[in-house]
């Protein structure tokens, strides 16, 4: 069941076909992503869909904070490397503009160009959206939904939950919004890679990366509360204290730092595609999904 679902909403509305649905309850957006068949898998009409749901929720004066979910069981598994709806050679209308279309490209010429707009690009500005975001995280948090969760400024999870980002066994350094060193630390961020272990919720909060943890059926009603407390607070002001936290974290060289290994992330696509398979070294969700159960056994 959808986060929309289960609660009686003052608006609804439905964007791109129901892969992302927008809710206004009160002065809280919410914002589900809706692909539970696929454990909210990311193809790009899902990130563009999330877009303008987003942009909508900063254009409505009466939203003071947003949420984000996931419906199903799992909050997401991250990017679509398998599903019938992979859309990767599709071209969508373009928001960030960091460079051209990547369809009719080759090699690096594509994959750079789309991954700039698509990943790096949506969540750099998500990052930076004026309103409070909340990632309400249950179930599986995998790879690029770490990069959804990452993007806001809470997470809440629920005791079920877990985060993972697999992707080293692809040959590749982490999902392309590289933010590991400062949302837990350098030697935490390091297992995490290293290892592909899924870590658990209380562990990730003990690491300082979720702010609570709580039962799965409390999860819903701790984030709105949370929300309704953050809702009561000036709008600007919210907006200033939220730049200048940022701010410091750019200082700290979190920004810098995700533009460095994003050249790191592209070079080995590049090496994966000259040696192997293709860009993710053969890697496709199903495996994916087997190497992340095999990395969970005994992981905290």
């Amino acid at each position: 069941m959808s986060a929309a679902e289960s609660r009686p909403a003052e608006e609804v509305v439905q964007v791109e076909e129901q892969v992302v649905i927008y809710e206004v309850r009160g002065p809280v957006a919410v914002v589900t992503v809706n692909r539970p068949r696929y454990r909210n898998a990311q193809n790009s009409k899902v990130t563009y869909a999330l877009d303008a749901a987003f942009a909508r929720a900063v254009d409505d004066d009466a939203v003071k904070v947003v949420v984000l979910a996931g419906s199903g069981e799992h909050f997401s598994g991250g990017h679509d490397i398998g599903t019938p709806g992979r859309d990767i050679h599709e071209s969508f209308e373009r928001k960030a503009v960091i460079m051209w279309d990547h369809t009719g490209k080759q090699g690096v010429d594509s994959r750079l160009a789309r991954e700039s707009e698509v990943y790096l690009g949506m969540c750099r500005r998500w990052r930076e959206i004026p309103k409070p975001m909340i990632a309400m995280v249950q179930g599986a948090c995998i790879a690029g939904g770490l990069m959804l969760a990452w993007s806001c400024d809470f997470i809440v999870a629920s005791q079920d939950a877990y985060f993972c980002d697999p992707v080293v066994r692809m040959g590749i350094p982490g999902v392309e919004f590289f933010a590991h060193p400062w949302v837990m630390n350098p030697r935490a961020a390091k297992e995490f890679l290293y290892t592909g272990d899924r870590f658990s919720a209380q562990r990730a909060h003990q690491l300082g990366m979720v702010n609570h943890v709580v039962p799965r059926e409390e999860l819903e009603s701790t984030v709105f509360a949370l929300a309704e407390r953050i809702s009561a607070m000036p709008r600007f002001g919210l907006a200033l204290a939220k730049r200048a936290i940022n701010q410091a974290e750019d200082l700290q060289g979190m920004r810098t730092g995700m533009d460095s290994v994003f050249g790191l992330h592209h070079a080995a696509h590049s090496h994966n595609a000259e040696v192997g398979v293709d860009s993710l070294a053969g890697m496709d969700a199903r495996a994916m999904r087997d190497s992340g159960r095999q990395a969970s056994a005994g992981s905290a």
